[in-house]
């Protein structure tokens, strides 16, 4: 069974898109967290500002204990506000555990025990003399309010840590089955891009593996083209290159017949190109990687050739291309693409490093009435002129004609 790329990408999207999800989920749980740490500081800071109220006692100061009351009675007023607040972001106990409406339910009821304990300590605030029936009678209540209140608070806290073991549990497993799933998904999507990167490097190889099983469609699809466009070459020994496995120059010629009755409505270009600083009488490269460097371009070459195009290696360091296109522009459009294709090929050499390897052409549209022949030559002599203007560029006849012109 084949896979398809576009699947696996489009699967490897909605992956890596899970994955943000799931990180900002991550981040949610976290706040929330936090808040729960904010909800247990809350309440045992209102316990500290009641414990405070019941045991502070300056001697012949009461309106000193007054001032200092208010100011605390009113903070605890404020804590419990703020509970409301940590509430509203709560979406784990508002949607999983559904206790958001009994957790709103103990706010209420705790914020009546503050005002029943603030207007009780009050009171007793307000007595002149602590000695007294009425104030003795107050400071009781208060004490008594107090240790309602308190009862109250330990209860929210104890709740607190019980919703806080039910959630950790829905989270241990939760946490458990998404990581499960997160490693089985990268596992499988490694090994899927490792699989495309072989076909890949497949496709792209000169000397292709006999054994190697393509794993993709598109993979496959693809060397079934590259194929059927090698098989269009002549079977005869002495039509091709032994060096890279296209046509030679008489392979060319045959191949060119066999194909030429199929293009009549197109526009049929030629185009010769010579390898940059490349020739048989200066040898920069040793034997076996100036062969490696004819068989890539020989590949580069292929892989833009379609069904009625020809290709072959005429010289030692030129290739012809003879291209069938809808119009004129799109052939030298094309050939553009083949010089820059080439260009960006890179060669690691031991001693030199790594170097580019680049060429010159010369490109013309066949007349009707012309000999391939006849087409080859000219292209030829656009190709010698383009080397005199420098590398890396294919010239047309009106090139030539526009230099003459500046001359």
């Amino acid at each position: 069974m084949k896979y398809s790329m576009k699947k696996i990408f489009s699967h490897l999207k909605s992956y890596l898109l899970f994955i943000f999800f799931i990180t900002l989920i991550t981040l949610g749980i976290i706040f929330e967290h936090q808040l729960s740490f904010d909800k247990y500081n809350n309440l045992t800071e209102q316990k500290k500002i009641l414990a405070s109220l019941v045991h502070f006692n300056q001697q012949g100061e009461r309106d000193l204990e007054l001032i200092e009351f208010n100011s605390k009675s009113v903070q605890l007023l404020q804590l419990v506000d703020k509970l409301h607040l940590l509430t509203k972001y709560n979406f784990t106990d508002k949607y999983l555990l559904r206790n958001d409406a009994e957790y709103q339910h103990d706010i209420e009821t705790l914020r009546s025990l503050i005002f029943k304990f603030n207007n009780i300590a009050k009171h007793f605030y307000s007595q002149e003399d602590e000695t007294t029936k009425v104030a003795l009678l107050a400071k009781e209540q208060m004490l008594q309010s107090y240790h309602e209140t308190i009862h109250f608070i330990d209860e929210m806290i104890f709740t607190n840590v019980l919703y806080n073991q039910q959630k950790y549990t829905y989270l241990k497993y939760l946490a458990i089955v998404i990581f499960i799933l997160i490693t089985f998904a990268t596992i499988w999507y490694r090994h899927m891009i490792s699989k495309i990167t072989q076909d890949i490097d497949y496709l792209h190889d000169v000397n292709k593996r006999s054994d190697y099983k393509i794993f993709t469609i598109e993979a496959d699809a693809l060397a079934l083209r590259m194929n059927r466009k090698g098989s269009s070459a002549s079977t005869n020994p002495n039509d091709i290159d032994q060096v890279t496995g296209i046509n030679n120059y008489k392979g060319l010629l045959t191949e060119y017949s066999q194909k030429k009755g199929v293009k009549n409505s197109y526009f049929t270009s030629v185009t010769v190109i010579e390898i940059d600083n490349f020739s048989k009488t200066n040898r920069v490269f040793p034997q076996e990687v100036a062969q490696a460097i004819l068989k890539k371009i020989a590949y580069t070459l292929s892989l833009h050739q379609q069904p009625i195009d020809v290709i072959a290696r005429t010289d030692y360091n030129q290739f012809t291309i003879i291209l069938a296109r809808p119009s004129k522009e799109q052939t030298f459009k094309d050939i553009e693409l083949i010089r820059e294709s080439i260009a960006e090929l890179k060669f690691n050499l031991a001693d030199k490093g790594q170097i580019k390897i680049t060429i010159s052409g010369g490109h013309i549209i066949k007349p009707n009435n012309a000999s391939l022949e006849e087409a080859i030559k000219q292209a030829k002599e656009i190709l010698a002129h383009a080397k005199t203007t420098g590398k890396n560029k294919i010239l047309q006849i009106r090139d030539i004609a526009q230099h003459d012109l500046h001359v």
